[in-house]
């Protein structure tokens, strides 16, 4: 007699595991991201990166305005309701979020399409020798059409994460990034090499393919809702729940959306003072070209960003199993396991990105030949720097979302506001500043974006000692050992130079160098790391022997 096979079901995850899923398919995500603009920079070049640039920096802005608040908060007040048993306002509130969702993702692409012009006009202004105004009108309304079903996809997606199901939401972004990156690398090489095409339409196609992941990935994350539907409707706890008005469960989403929607349009504001001042200050000040200056700018906004977001793929898996457990501990009012959250976010983050931003910055050299060629005269030395934005961005993010989970809404728009403010009073300061000083101008607009991220960070860390006591002397014990296991792998790096060159004329060559590099670079790390115990003080010895078991297995 056949064995009737059993459907499989969804798994709830604890803090460290979702965020170490989480974070898996965020970084899956991002390798994808990576690797495609390989032949994607060989396709469209300096030119057009900056106008797939020009695209994506709108796009996250007004991605913030029109879903990155809602989910997180549908995420929160899931978790909410579900430790408190309240399933019915569980469920109202979920489909209150689609909707409003769905109502802010059509608004926004109305917007974004009437009003392209004016946004190239506000880029570029009079420039020319390079992308025209109506080269990034194009791109914004075709980048527009994302934001129709993006909102949708991010309400499911944060409403498993409330749940505390974090592998669904995980694959979906692994799923929503192939289908991108297809289309991105297949589209554009098609149109311009195969139908001769002109850059600007391959350009245009390669931003279609955010729309073409997200719809992927939505049906993906339904179909999984729909065929777990009994299992997210169960009830294991017993209580008498309360009438919850739906106007009481609008406020709600909307008080717990904001500080969500704040953060991610002020980060967004980092990079549109850059998009709307850094080209003109080059060109006017320092003496650029317009396509010298595009090029500069698109190591900053395209190329660059894609190789930091590997770093920040660590925060924001972290944050994602973050805010409903934190959440969780906060309706309990257990401060105790909330003062162990804090440091354990910041332990973990240090202790995986430090490392990581170091040995990116060492291995600019050879990263950059191997993704883009040695025929840009900026990019390598550029992205030595501006890797560190990666960790400072890492950092910010999640100790503003700690704040913000917390319900510090004022401290949480101090901060940020802070932080935009001395990025915009700073930019073009400095850019003419590090160029006096026979330094690389670029540089000047990332010190003003690490100065304000910095200014931030302090910021958060003094509103959460002053309001919830938390002490930090946890953290600064394991600060002291992990700066140690740097500080042996910077010098054994360094020592490895005289000898294996760190780089080489030979693109294909700086492959096995980085390999190198890496392998002999992680080893010395984690040894040293391992003598200090810093592993199973970060990680927890329950996880660390979890893992060796399954190895043991295998």
């Amino acid at each position: 007699m056949a064995k009737v096979k059993k459907k499989k079901e969804l798994k709830e995850n604890s803090f460290i595991n979702g965020a170490f899923i989480a974070t898996l398919g965020i970084v899956g995500s991002k390798i994808l991201g990576m690797l495609y603009v390989i032949p994607f920079y060989a396709i469209i070049g300096g030119q057009g990166g900056a106008l797939y640039g020009y695209a994506y920096t709108i796009y996250n802005l007004f991605q913030s305005l029109s879903c990155a608040g809602i989910p997180n908060a549908i995420s929160k007040i899931i978790s909410e309701y579900q430790t408190l048993g309240y399933y019915n306002a569980k469920e109202r509130a979920f489909k209150l979020g689609r909707n409003l969702a769905i109502i802010m993702g059509f608004t926004i692409f109305i917007i974004l399409f009437i009003f392209a012009p004016t946004i190239a006009k506000a880029i570029l202004g009079d420039l020319e020798g390079g992308n025209t105004l109506a080269d990034v009108t194009m791109v914004v309304r075709v980048i527009a059409t994302a934001i129709l079903i993006v909102p949708t996809l991010s309400i499911y997606r944060g409403y498993l994460e409330g749940h505390k199901f974090i592998t669904p939401p995980s694959i979906s972004q692994v799923i929503e990034q192939l289908v991108r990156v297809i289309i991105i690398v297949a589209g554009s090489y098609l149109a311009i090499n195969v139908f001769n095409l002109s850059l600007q339409t391959g350009v245009g196609i390669a931003v279609f393919g955010a729309t073409a992941g997200a719809f992927v990935a939505y049906f993906y994350l339904l179909d999984k809702v729909k065929k777990n539907r009994k299992q997210l409707d169960a009830k294991p706890l017993e209580t008498t729940e309360p009438l919850i008005k739906t106007k009481e469960i609008l406020i709600k989403i909307f008080w717990y959306a904001l500080p969500f929607i704040m953060i991610d349009v002020f980060k967004s504001c980092y990079d549109f003072i850059d998009m709307t001042t850094l080209v003109k200050t080059m060109v006017n000040d320092v003496g650029y070209t317009t396509a010298q200056a595009e090029n500069i700018m698109s190591v900053i906004s395209t190329w660059g960003n894609k190789i930091n977001m590997i770093i920040v793929s660590i925060s924001t898996g972290i944050i994602v199993s973050l805010i409903p457990n934190l959440t969780s501990s906060a309706v309990k009012k257990d401060k105790k396991d909330i003062h162990h959250k804090i440091n354990q976010t910041l332990q973990v983050l240090l202790f995986i990105s430090v490392p990581m931003t170091i040995g990116l910055s060492m291995l600019s050299s050879p990263v950059w030949a191997v993704f883009y060629g040695s025929n840009s005269p900026y990019g390598a030395t550029i992205i030595a720097y501006f890797v560190f934005v990666a960790l400072i961005i890492s950092t910010y993010t999640a100790l503003v979302s700690i704040v913000q989970v917390l319900k510090y809404y004022k401290e949480v728009l101090i901060s940020l506001v802070v932080g935009v403010l001395i990025k915009l009073v700073l930019n073009v300061p400095l850019i003419n500043l590090f160029h006096n000083l026979d330094f690389v101008p670029v540089y000047g607009s990332i010190t003003a974006t690490i100065l304000g991220y910095g200014v931030g960070i302090i910021l958060c860390l003094l509103f959460l000692r002053r309001k919830c006591q938390v002490s930090y002397m946890p953290t600064l014990k394991l600060l002291g050992k992990i700066l140690v296991a740097d500080l042996a792998m910077i010098i054994v790096l360094s020592l490895l130079k005289f000898v294996i060159p760190i780089s080489s004329d030979v693109r294909i060559l700086n492959i096995p160098i980085i390999a190198i590099y890496t392998i002999i670079g992680a080893i010395t790390y984690f040894f040293v790391a391992h003598k200090f115990n810093l592993i199973e003080e970060v990680f927890g010895s329950k996880l660390i022997n979890k893992i060796t078991k399954k190895f043991r297995r295998n």
